[in-house]
């Protein structure tokens, strides 16, 4: 008898395995399926500085780095932002000077790396463009600025940044600017929100149908955009400040007051702003023994920079404590049943910090899709999670441009 109910229960497991094993599947084919139905679309990704480094191909499926087109079509994923960015440094005639060459090349890389794939990838500037080129196969480049530290306190370089394709602009960086202040400026508030400068850009990024993007920016300079902008606007690359206290991340009361603007929060997979940090010495020895080892990183040859970020992102990829999709989609939970799924997409932050156990570059995007399907989310919600709801502002930013435009004229 004993031996019969040994034979059942071994039998029983096995069913459930087999049927665990079934079920996966089944969501794995779902997931694949819903990837090639929908526009699946990333907010932000910083692979253009590597880009600026020769030999750095799109086209080519790289063993270093997160994005590339060929790892883009193995993950399912559509459409990049790819990003570029601009740290914050000194605000003189000079460095201005500089800095707008730099960002210049940057937008020069984008457009040569993309026309030089022109048989796989194409740029878009419109949501139309974006299915457009989804039907006929080729993965799709938007362009975003990271900082509006290349504006400067000229105002017409915001129209000449849209008409090389930046469809939004990170108002600030890590630093405060002439634009507004930063979330993490370690001098504190300088104006307390937006500049008056500041106010001039929102406006002019409303008038061409640009997206005002306010991550990294200061909580008051937040507050300040939702209220001054006509069309809505985006975090590109935000998590929820309720799961993951940072002030990089987005309040309760600011997701509420992003909604009622119409806008969309693109959950940003960068771990720190996923889980809150643990304790992680052996991390900080390493990261201690680099600085030393490397004057700082400051004052370097090219050769000694890439050798240092090289031996940097070893040590980081082997001693990080990560968030994982779960943790990931906890966010993307927490926006939908605070202000509903029109407001949240994915911003992955590639090539800047961007990566999670389960999500560590671009090939694996479908996990998170595999996490929502698991969580009950259907294809209507996913699709608007994956580019829906990001298209939806774009074309309301260019949309709402257009008709004042015609009114004016």
């Amino acid at each position: 008898m004993k031996r019969f109910h040994s034979i059942a229960i071994i039998a029983l497991l096995l069913f459930v395995c087999s049927s665990c094993g079934d079920e996966e599947a089944r969501i794995i084919k779902r997931a694949d399926n819903i990837h090639q139905a929908i526009l699946t679309v990333d907010t932000h990704c910083d692979t253009p500085m590597r880009l600026m480094r020769s030999g750095f191909d799109l086209g080519v499926r790289n063993d270093d780095g997160c994005v590339d087109f060929p790892r883009m079509k193995e993950g399912g994923l559509d459409a990049e932002f790819f990003a570029v960015f601009i740290g914050q440094g000194p605000r003189t005639p000079e460095a201005y000077e500089k800095v707008y060459d730099r960002t210049i090349k940057i937008f020069e890389a984008i457009h040569n790396n993309v026309e030089k794939n022109a048989d796989i990838a194409a740029l878009a500037f419109t949501d139309d463009d974006a299915y457009r080129i989804k039907k006929s196969g080729k993965r799709i480049a938007f362009i975003g600025i990271e900082n509006g530290y290349p504006v400067g306190k000229d105002l017409s370089k915001v129209e000449e940044f849209y008409n090389l394709g930046a469809r939004y602009i990170t108002l600030s960086h890590t630093s405060n600017n002439d634009i507004c202040d930063s979330s993490t400026d370690e001098q504190g508030p300088e104006h307390n929100g937006l500049s008056e400068f500041g106010e001039k850009v929102v406006k002019e990024m409303n008038r061409l149908g640009m997206m005002v993007d306010v991550s990294h920016i200061s909580d008051e300079a937040f507050y300040d955009v939702i209220e001054l902008s006509t069309s809505p606007v985006i975090a590109s690359h935000s998590s929820c400040r309720a799961l993951c206290e940072s002030p990089r991340n987005l309040s309760d009361d600011m997701l509420i007051a992003l909604k009622d603007n119409g806008g969309v929060i693109q959950i940003c997979i960068l771990s720190d702003y996923l889980k809150q940090p643990e304790p992680n010495p052996v991390l900080e020895q390493k990261m201690a023994e680099l600085r030393e080892k490397y004057d700082n990183f400051e004052n370097l040859s090219k050769e000694e920079f890439e050798k240092a970020r090289k031996e940097y992102y070893e040590a980081w990829r082997k001693y990080r404590k990560l968030a994982n999709v779960q943790d990931a989609v906890d966010h993307i939970d927490h926006v939908v049943q605070l202000i509903g799924i029109d407001h949240v997409g994915i911003g992955s932050d590639f090539d800047g910090g961007g990566g999670i156990e389960g999500v560590m570059d671009v090939s694996q995007m479908k996990n998170i899709t595999f996490e929502l399907l698991k969580r009950g989310y259907s294809r209507k919600e996913i699709e608007k999670i994956w580019g829906g709801n990001i298209m939806r502002v774009l074309h309301d930013n260019q949309t709402r441009a257009q008709k004042e435009a015609e009114t004016k004229g």
